[in-house]
Order: C-alpha cells, then structure tokens, then sequence
C-alpha cells in the first residue's frame, strides 16, 4: 500500500523558505553594519569632541537702569561679590542638597540625562512651547558660561553639545566645583563661597545641615527664594531640598525634620554704600524679567538699557522726607508710592525705612486696612449712582444698621466724637463713619466694589457695611494708583515704571503701551475733588499740614489701630502715604499723625519748581453759592455763605429764606473776601 504521510519536496517547492532565510541574514547584516558605522561615528564624533577646545566663556555686560531724565539709577553686576573655593573646602552636606535638588544622577550620566529630556520634551509638546527645561549641572555650567538663556531649541541643542564636551574634558568633581563657584545666589553674590560668607558669615566648609539645604534652594530664583526677600519662601524650598535629600539617600528623614526646626542666624544685608531706589530697583528688576522671560544673573548681565519712569530728585525727595520725619520712632515703617496722574508714570517709591534691614517692599503689599481713606471712593459711587451731592445730609449719631437678612453693624467715631445733622463736605472733613456707613448702604456695597475694580484695586473685598471703613487691605501702590482717576478727570490710566528695554546693540526689546480707560465722567471727580480738598481746612483730619501746602491739594486721612494713611494729589502727583508697624502693633496717637507730614513735605519739594496748579473745572459742573446751615441757596441774608460744585442739575433750587437774592449772592462771580476759596488763594500764592 502506498504511504500519504510523507511526500518529498522539490527544490522548486522550498525556495520560499531559502528566500526567506537569506532575506533575514540579508536585514542581520544590514542593521549590524549600520550599528557598526553607527559606533564608529559616534567613536570619531566623540574623539573629534575631546580634541576640540571648548568655546570663550561669553564676557557678561553689566545691565543699566536710568530714570526718567536719563540719568543712571544703577549698573548692575558691577560690583560682584565672588570668592572661589576647592570641592574639599565645601561642607559635604551642600554638595548633597546641590545633587540632589539641581541634579540627582550627576555622577552617572555623560552631561545630559535622556529620560530628563524626554519628559520635558513631552511637556514643551503639550504646551507647544519650550516651558520646561531638563538641564544637569553640567548643562547649567555650559549655558551659563557659554550661552544665552534663550528658551529655544537650538540653544538648547548647542548647550547639550558643550556638556557632553565638558564631560570628555573634564573629571565630574571639576565640573562640580566649577559650578559650585559660579552659580548666582543674588544680591550680586556668585559662588557658594561667597554666599556662605554673605548669609551666614561663615566659610562653606564650615556650613551645616540646614545651613545648607536653604543655599542649595536659592539658586532656582533668588528673587523667590532668598531669605532677604521672602523667609517663608525660602523656608519652604528648604523642607524642598531636606526631602530630595532623603529620597536621594543622603540623610534620614528624621535628620531632615530636625534640620527643618534648627533656627537659623542669617546676617543682616549690610549695603556697602547708599542707593537710591533700593525698592523701586527690584520691583523693575522683578518687572523686567517677567516680561522678557529672563532669569535674574541674566537680566544683570546681559548689557540692558532699562529706562525708567523714576524721578531721582523726587525719589530723593522722598527718602529723606521719610528720613527725617521717622528718625525718632526706630521701629515704625512706612511706604508711600507717588504716580503722575497724567500718564501713569511712578515717579518715586519708598517701600520701608531702611533696606539694608528689611527688603520686604511695603508699597507694593497689599496686607493693611486703608482706613477712612478709602471713603472717597465710596463717596464717588454714591455721587455717580444715586445722585449724591456735597449738602446730602446725615445725622452723626451713635447707630445700628440693619443690612443682610437681620444681621447688624455698628459703628463709631474716633473719640465717640458725634456731630448731629452734617453735609458731605463736613463728613469729609471730619471723617464721620455714621456719615459713611449711611452712604455704602444707600449706594450699595457692591457697586462701591464694582467702582474700586474700574479704578485699579483688585485686593479681595466684600460688600459689608464695614466697607466704608476701609476694613479690606489694599497696597499703597493701588491707593496712589486709584486717586490718580481723580486727579485726571476720571481717566485712568495704567501704572507705569518702564518706559523701554534695550539690548546692547540698542534693539528694542520692549516699549511701554500703558492703556487709558475713562472710569467716570471728569464732573463727578471735579465734585468729589473739590469736597476733599476741605480734609486740609481747617476742622479738617488734615488740617495739621495746611501752613505747609503752598497749592490746591485734595485728599483724605486714614487711620486703623495699626495703620495711618494720607492719600492725596495734585494736578501733578498723586501720592500715597502709609505708617504702621510690620507685626500689627497698636500705633500711638503722635506716630498716627506723621503719614500726613510725609506726604505735604513731599508734595511740596517735589513740586517746588511748579507754580501752583487748580483743578481743572469741566463742563458739567455749576458753582453756587450754599447756606451750609441749611444746603440751600445763600443770599443775603444767610451769613457765612460757601461756594459750592455741584454736578449740573443737582444744584439747590431754594434760598435759605424767603427773601430772594441780592447782587448775586448765589453766584460764583460774586466774590468775598470772608469765603474760604479767597483765603485758600492767598496761602497758596504765599500773598
């Protein structure tokens, strides 16, 4: 019988598999010869690498800052604070919070960390954008010696090639201790010699624990994370560092939570020689790398032109002014921030007594009650809204008001001082609360919110009768900023410190387009100008500095059991002015009373060379003359008249009796000698 299961194959029958073989054998050789070529290359790359100098460090170019006319603020990165140390006169524990916080593998990889550059590749993906670097030390080392901080994929690429590089030419520990010695920990300091010496006053190899997990956290962003500007920042990135630390296996963690509870004894920031603007200079210094995206030792080093908005002699001005008036209260701090209301330019900025003892910029703080000085802008929605005008009256009483489904409020004056029936001049003046609280409620407290947003506060407020008060912190810088809408007849516009950044080649690297707004129609600021301008009459809150005011000035006291405001302006300036004390410290009736100096002093010597200025009266408005007794029309026969503006249409109609007006009496032409407006006049033209 003749077998099924096998049948021989024919040569023709296998030559698919013989195809198939050789093929393979065929792919085999093909990838092992490119893998060979490939070696081989990348053997001659390297080798050509390690025979390659390495490129000139760049020569960095100090950054300069000018003021409004020109002259130089300051050149940064001209005086560096660098003293370079060895790898062994380095405590151990610095190197391990550096390691492990800036570069956990340094000692494994070749100067570049592929699964780092492959996680910020899929980031930079995602937002379609270079917003996340992977640089290791050695990458740092080589960017900041060699390259730019540009934030682009071919400065990338070339940084990544000088690393591999430095690894071919150098040890690891040489590469560390280069870095060690340049790296920036700012306020002009380079290396971790010099900063040890800086903060700590000790040498680096001398650095503990804790010590050392708060230098390693610095470098990220010395504007953050410095103690001198932000201790609780620089704090927290500390704990950061201790706990990268444990999970790099250098400490325990219970060697991290006794180096997070050591104090620390960081020295004072001693200036080695007076500067002018210390405050004003880091906040454009922090302005300035936002919009440009820079890191700080870049911006210092870079050969920027940065002009300013900054007036020196007013700045000047400014300091001594503050100088002066606190030298016999040591402990009592101050802001104040002045912005010409015209364009939004910030013409000077004091954000403490002294710098050298305290970074921390107070007028830029957004933590103090403004007090009573916040009810202009109450005061304002009120005229706007609901058709207020300066012969509204009111009782000043001891009150409860009712608001929000039952619940109650009440206020007081200070001293439990009441007036009876008054005007809004007089609760001006006077800075009645009863006259205030009144006025919120009948405006409403939201739209007295909505008023602060369009005027420039964006500090959290609720709308509670309590508002009125000036019971939700605000900054000095959005004070000043809010009232410059009053002085330029309702216009606001956007705050300024930098008018233009310049390359060193002169290229324009960005240009002030400050935006305008008209908040409120320039009659109802006139109005509420022409009451507050009273707060320095005499009865008024302000009145304390009437003989030092040579022109019309408008604005309003404020005073907390922590805080005393002056806020005020002219046509020229509008200036905010606070004084407390930094840990909430009552604040005694005499130290109350120095914003008010401050700001007059100011005023007047920053604007001596000004002939007095009035506001301007828009269309609009009506000038007549009132009985303030009663709020009606004045003739003759009601004595004391007072000139008053009113928005058109909302003008008394009556006299202040039956019988009618002679020569005029109810109009503005008709001018007396016995009215405050004349004697204001006289004072402010020195006659």
């Amino acid at each position: 019988m003749r077998s099924t299961r096998y049948k021989e194959q024919t040569p023709a029958e296998n030559e698919p598999v013989y195809r198939k073989a050789r093929g393979w054998r065929s792919w085999m050789s093909f990838v092992f010869t490119c893998l060979m070529l490939g070696a081989a290359a990348a053997v001659v790359g390297l080798l050509f690498m390690r025979s390659q100098s390495l490129p000139v460090s760049k020569l960095a170019a100090a950054s300069e800052m000018y003021d409004i006319h020109g002259e130089l603020i300051e050149a940064y990165g001209s005086t560096k604070n660098k003293q370079a140390v060895t790898l062994q006169e380095i405590a151990p524990s610095l190197i391990q919070a550096t390691l492990a916080i800036e570069d956990r593998k340094f000692y494994e990889h070749y100067g570049f960390d592929p699964k780092g550059i492959a996680r910020a590749a899929w980031v930079n993906l995602q937002h379609m954008s270079k917003v996340q670097g992977a640089g290791t030390i050695t990458q740092q080392l080589a960017r900041n010696l060699y390259l730019t901080h540009e934030r682009t994929w071919t400065r990338k690429a070339k940084e990544t090639y000088y690393a591999v590089q430095m690894e071919l030419q150098m040890s690891k520990d040489q590469i560390l201790e280069q870095y060690l010695n340049q790296i920036y920990y700012g306020h002009a300091t380079y290396g971790i010699g010099a900063a040890a010496h800086l903060f700590f006053g000790k040498p680096a190899s001398d650095l503990n624990l804790a010590e050392s997990a708060l230098l390693a956290g610095v470098p990220k962003g010395p504007r953050y994370y410095s103690p001198y500007y932000d201790m609780d920042k620089s704090l927290e990135r500390q704990k950061t560092v201790l706990q990268t630390m444990v999970e790099a296996g250098y400490i325990t963690r219970r060697q991290a939570e006794e180096a997070g509870r050591e104090k620390l004894n960081i020295l004072p920031l001693e200036s080695k020689k007076a500067v002018t603007a210390p405050y004003f200079r880091d906040y454009v210094r922090g302005t300035a790398t936002e919009l440009l995206g820079l890191e700080e030792k870049e911006f210092e080093e870079s050969g920027l032109r940065i002009y300013t908005t900054l007036d020196l002699k007013a700045q000047k001005v400014a300091e001594e002014v503050v100088a002066e008036q606190l030298k016999s209260y040591p402990e009592l701090q101050t802001a104040l921030v002045s912005i010409d209301p015209r364009n939004g330019y910030v013409k000077a900025m004091v954000g403490g007594r002294d710098y050298a003892k305290s970074q921390y910029n107070r007028a830029l703080s957004a933590t103090r009650q403004p007090g009573s000085s916040f009810k202009p802008i109450v005061y304002l929605t009120a005229l706007k809204e609901k058709g207020f005008t300066a012969v509204t009256r009111f009782k000043s009483e001891p009150t409860t008001f009712t608001y929000e489904d039952g619940k109650t409020y009440t206020p007081s004056n200070f001293d439990n001082k009441f007036f009876d029936w008054i005007d809004l001049r007089t609760a001006l003046a006077k800075s009645d609360n009863i006259f205030a609280v009144h006025t919120v409620l009948e405006a409403g407290p939201d739209r007295v919110i909505e008023m602060a947003r369009r005027m420039g506060i964006t500090s959290p407020m609720k709308p509670m009768p309590s508002l009125a008060l000036g019971t939700f912190p605000v900054s000095p810088f959005e004070m000043a900023s809010a009232f410059s809408i009053l002085a330029n007849q309702g216009v606001r516009t956007e705050p300024t410190s930098i008018l233009r950044i310049e390359d060193r080649r002169g290229r324009v690297l960005y240009e002030a387009q400050p935006q305008q707004e008209t908040v409120i129609e320039p009659a109802y600021t006139y109005v509420l100008t022409h009451l507050m301008e009273s707060v320095f009459d005499q009865g008024g809150t302000g009145s304390r500095v009437s003989s030092v005011l040579k022109r019309p000035v408008a604005g309003k006291t404020g005073t907390t059991n922590s805080d005393a405001w002056l806020v005020g302006y002219t046509p020229e300036l509008s200036t905010a002015v606070w004084v407390g004390y930094d840990k909430d410290k009552t604040i005694g009736t005499i130290e109350s009373h120095l914003a008010a100096p401050i700001f007059a002093e100011f005023t007047e010597r920053t604007l001596e060379a000004v002939p007095p200025k009035l506001f301007t009266i828009p269309e609009g408005v009506s000038s007549v003359y009132i009985d303030p007794k009663t709020g009606k029309l004045a003739n003759e026969s009601c004595p004391n008249p007072r000139l008053e503006a009113f928005i058109q249409g909302t003008e008394p109609t009556e006299y202040c009796t039956e019988q009618p007006a002679k020569n005029d009496a109810a109009k503005p032409d008709a001018r007396k000698e016995n009215g405050t407006w004349w004697q204001d006049l006289k004072r402010w033209w020195g006659s």
